[in-house]
């Protein structure tokens, strides 16, 4: 499995600020799943070069990108409106899983404009630039990623998994 992480920050990419919700996925990812990350950078809160390396990573066959940043209130929050014009179908049950179990933790989980979905056989997923929601976003997504990757990619016996016998 390929994953790329694309963290969108305007202060990260110009050197200003240290990423630190990047590193962090990594880590998470390299714990936790059999994947490796293929494609990594960090990029400024620009939806045409957010959008351009999201089309790039996805011809490149990299099965699971996530963003990690710029999905807020803030005028330059643009990732997912970046996401929706490379998408062909949307995911809405993985963002919602995650909204639903961040209130548990704080009312700002709300705020969250994330979005999650399909371009040919990547599945693209907008994450939070804060560490700390970064491993609770995680927690949620990590045990329902691998069967989704299986359907995504048609791997055989997968649907068998779905039938009552």
């Amino acid at each position: 499995m390929n994953i790329g992480i694309l963290v969108t920050s305007d202060r990260a990419a110009s050197g200003e600020y240290e990423d630190r919700s990047g590193p962090l996925l990594r880590q998470i990812l390299h714990a936790n799943a059999p994947w490796e990350i293929t494609h990594y950078a960090v990029v400024p809160d620009d939806m045409a070069t957010i959008a351009a390396t999201l089309v790039d990573w996805c011809e490149a066959n990299v099965n699971l990108i996530f963003t990690s940043g710029g999905t807020g209130f803030a005028p330059r929050d643009v990732t997912p409106e970046a996401t929706r014009q490379v998408i062909e179908r949307e995911a809405p049950g993985l963002v919602e899983a995650v909204r639903a179990d961040s209130l548990r933790l704080t009312q700002h989980a709300m705020l969250s404009r994330a979005v999650a979905g399909i371009r040919g056989q990547t599945l693209i997923i907008n994450l939070p630039g804060s560490p700390k929601a970064i491993r609770e976003n995680l927690q949620v997504l990590l045990p329902v990623l691998p069967h989704a990757l299986d359907l995504l990619l048609e791997r055989s016996g997968t649907e068998t998994q779905h039938r009552i016998v």
